[in-house]
């Protein structure tokens, strides 16, 4: 009895043992394939980080690790490796400890720590790789991590490595399937064969078309759904902060620059007495409108360079400085004194800043922006901030809403805002009064006196050219702006301003114009010399929308200053009087769920000529108007007597049966044609699988081939089945093993086929 048992555990475990010698993979083509798209995976990963956010160069390391753990795996396939098996459960543990130790010290944005924790496992895992499915689970992991890669991603930089992985990807689908079947070959003399390049490249090409279509439509949803918003590691600093100073390196106080320098102007060479006061050249990479003086007496270009890259859900103008007081040649902070500082809890990057709700409503707008170089420790915003993620414990806030930090943001710094930014309705701007609070009139309405006089009948003159008259602040800031664009030009050559000379006089009586920002500065002015509450406020326009990668790409050259007006009860609101600008700054007007599709548009209208451009504008509109007219008529009809209500039921139910008609006979035409373009045998296949499924047995998705015979074996009759079968398997033969079918017989096999009535109920019941 004893030995009849031990024969018997002795058969069992033989049998145990192989299936799970059956399991194991012994593709070396599948192998490396896989491997490649871990690889692939990694390198996403860091190339993404890169420049984003605080990354090692370490993770590459995990490369030739995972590629040296993979060839362990493949020698000892065949072996139980228990000891192997336990160093990598030891290893997971302290990859998992090591996670939790940077989320407690480096809270906020946790897609990179989670990332470098799967990198971790899967180099842990590449040492024991024996099954197809342990191979299944490496390839998912090179999935997730270029998924995470593609969160992080903020260039294009990312995309040929997508590429890359698609193009493996399909191989290793092809030779996984192959492998289920048993049919994987191991001769490399079959790979072209196995592969078929021609079909892969066929079903990439239209992967990435269908994968470009859905990007493009996916709605952009009024508010995020998660609040864990990405944020830089917590950036320490020493000593006290107050608030009131601003660290451009650009641009810094008079006796700092060491008194006066000589240097080359537009009109030749002159005496330079800063660049905060008097005649200067402005700084190659710095705007000079952000710090806590702004001069205007300053000459010359910028070059241009990227400065961040900001995703948001609607455009605007990122907005970083106001300035209430003019001085002459330029402006200045009355209040610089009375900034406000606020701080953070140690355990969360939120932080709420102060905000008064604005009569008109408004739509919650989230921004995250990304420092590709330095910048001062001013913080762009939309209007109005709500709340702040940022990586200081600090922030400052002054009397104009403006943002600062303690230290200047760095190379590759990341925060987010929440903005509630209000929207903009005209009808009711226009009804807003002038009933002004004492604190705008005290700050917001001070004009020099020397010229007070003189501006305000310029004003008056130019508003008096409007074709009906003016009355509400609103539209006399909308004509002002588009006055100034027409009748004024910009000056590139414009000499520098004397010591007593004022910009606004020069600007509007002596030079007929001036620089970009010169038209914002004499609009504020006008506006305050009629009795308009106005400001000056700097930032940057919305930049150079990136439709592949969803990045406002904004550059130093594009920060310029415009005019805020104040309506009561309303707040704030900008015009741009700037020749070349739109006349409003990017604004919200509306919910624009699927503006991607129309940034697009825009994009690839920017490259086509204008006549295709203006064809397919035609286009366009000729269909809207086309579906406008119809629902005109639909809504006439109805709007009749009943008999012209019950004829209108019956034209329609009869366009819809011949629209059914006619989507029928496409069906089958287009499948005929399809059909007919086929393999002998793939079009045998195919129209077994239709007959099958008009006599009531249709092929699961998920079913192989094969399996479908099966089925069929056990739930028909007999006879049919059996030819179900010999066809399925003389179509895998043909498919996967490259054998010439017997296509004569296999036809007179079809042409038999047919399932009896009483059986296929009994199926369908």
């Amino acid at each position: 009895m004893t030995a009849n048992l031990s024969r018997s555990d002795a058969s069992s475990f033989r049998s145990a043992f192989r299936t799970e010698s059956s399991e194991i993979e012994d593709s070396i083509l599948l192998r490396v394939l896989v491997q490649l798209l871990v690889t692939l995976g990694i390198a996403s990963v860091s190339i993404a980080a890169s420049g984003v956010t605080q990354t090692s160069l370490w993770i590459l390391l995990a490369i030739p690790l995972s590629a040296l753990g993979a060839y362990f795996s493949w020698h000892r396939r065949r072996q139980r490796n228990i000891a192997i098996k336990f160093f990598i459960a030891i290893g997971m543990l302290m990859a998992l400890a090591g996670l939790i130790s940077r989320l407690l010290n480096e809270p906020g944005d946790t897609r990179i720590l989670l990332a470098v924790l799967l990198i971790q496992l899967q180099v842990l895992h590449s040492f024991d790789l024996p099954r197809r499915k342990d191979l299944g689970y490496s390839t998912i992991i090179g999935l997730i991590l270029l998924g995470v890669a593609a969160t992080i991603s903020q260039t294009l930089a990312f995309g040929p490595l997508l590429l890359l992985f698609l193009g493996v990807a399909l191989p290793v689908l092809v030779l996984d399937y192959r492998s289920r079947l048993g049919l994987l070959s191991q001769s490399w003399d079959q790979v072209g064969l196995q592969l078929a390049p021609r079909r892969l490249g066929a079903v990439l090409l239209m992967t990435l078309a269908l994968g470009l279509v859905i990007f493009l439509c996916l709605p952009r949803l009024p508010g995020y759904q998660i609040r864990n918003f990405p944020v830089s590691s917590t950036v320490d600093y020493q000593g006290n902060f107050n608030g009131q100073n601003i660290i451009n390196p650009g641009y810094v106080t008079q006796g700092a620059e060491g008194g006066s320098q000589t240097g080359e102007g537009s009109t030749g060479a002159i005496q330079q007495t800063g660049k905060l006061t008097g005649p200067g050249v402005v700084d190659t990479t710095s705007y000079y409108g952000f710090n806590q003086q702004m001069n205007q007496n300053l000459r010359g270009t910028m070059t241009p360079q990227v400065v961040m890259r900001v995703r948001s859900q609607a455009p605007g103008f990122w907005r970083v400085l106001a300035f209430d007081r003019y001085t002459g040649q330029g402006w200045d902070m009355s209040r610089n004194e009375t900034v406000i500082t606020l701080k953070r809890s140690s355990f969360s990057y939120q932080m709420f800043l102060p905000w008064q709700g604005q009569k008109g409503g408004g739509r919650e707008v989230i921004q995250t922006y990304t420092l590709v170089e330095d910048f001062p420790n001013l913080i762009p915003t939309l209007h109005q901030a709500r709340e702040l993620y940022f990586p200081t414990q600090e922030v400052a806030i002054d009397p104009e809403g403006g943002l600062r930090a303690p230290v200047s943001l760095e190379k590759g710094m990341t925060y987010t805002v929440v903005s509630q930014v209000p929207y903009r309705d005209r009808t009711q701007l226009r009804e807003a009064g002038t009933d002004y609070p004492d604190p705008i009139r005290r700050y917001y309405l001070d004009v020099p006196e020397g010229i007070r006089e003189r501006v305000r009948q310029q004003t008056e003159e130019l508003l008096a050219t409007a074709p009906n008259p003016l009355e509400d602040p609103y539209e006399i800031s909308l004509y002002l702006a588009q006055t100034l664009k027409q009748r004024y030009t910009i000056e590139p050559e414009l000499p520098f301003f004397n010591q007593n000379e004022d910009l606004v006089e020069s600007f509007l009586f002596d030079y007929q114009g001036g620089y970009p920002d010169h038209f914002s500065t004499v609009m504020t002015i006008m506006l305050r010399s009629i009795g308009i509450p106005t400001r000056l406020v700097v930032g940057f326009g919305q930049g150079e929308f990136n439709p592949f990668t969803g990045f406002y790409i904004v550059r130093n050259t594009d920060a310029y200053a415009l005019p805020e007006v104040y309506f009561p009860e309303y707040g704030w609101f900008g015009f741009d009087p700037i020749p070349g600008h739109e006349v409003l700054p990017p604004s919200l007007r509306q919910s624009e769920t699927f503006s991607l599709v129309r940034q697009f548009w825009n994009w690839i209208a920017g490259w086509l000529p204008s006549p295709v451009t203006a064809v397919l504008d035609g286009l366009i509109q000729l269909f809207t108007r086309l579906l406008t007219q119809l629902f005109v008529v639909i809504a006439r009809l109805f709007g009749q007597d009943w008999a012209a209500i019950i004829l209108g039921f019956a034209g329609a139910t009869a366009l819809a049966f011949l629209g059914w008609l006619g989507w029928q006979g496409w069906q089958s035409g287009w499948r005929r044609w399809r059909l007919s373009r086929l393999p002998a045998m793939e079009r045998l296949y195919q129209q077994m699988l239709d007959r099958l499924a008009h006599q009531g047995f249709t092929k699961r998705a998920s079913e192989t081939p094969l399996e479908f015979g099966q089925r069929l074996y056990q739930q028909a009759q007999a006879q049919p089945a059996q030819i179900v079968n010999e066809i399925s398997h003389a179509y895998v033969r043909w498919r996967y093993g490259n054998e010439d079918p017997n296509l004569s017989h296999l036809q007179r096999q079809l042409r038999s086929l047919k399932f009896g009535s009483k059986k296929r109920r009994v199926i369908q019941g």
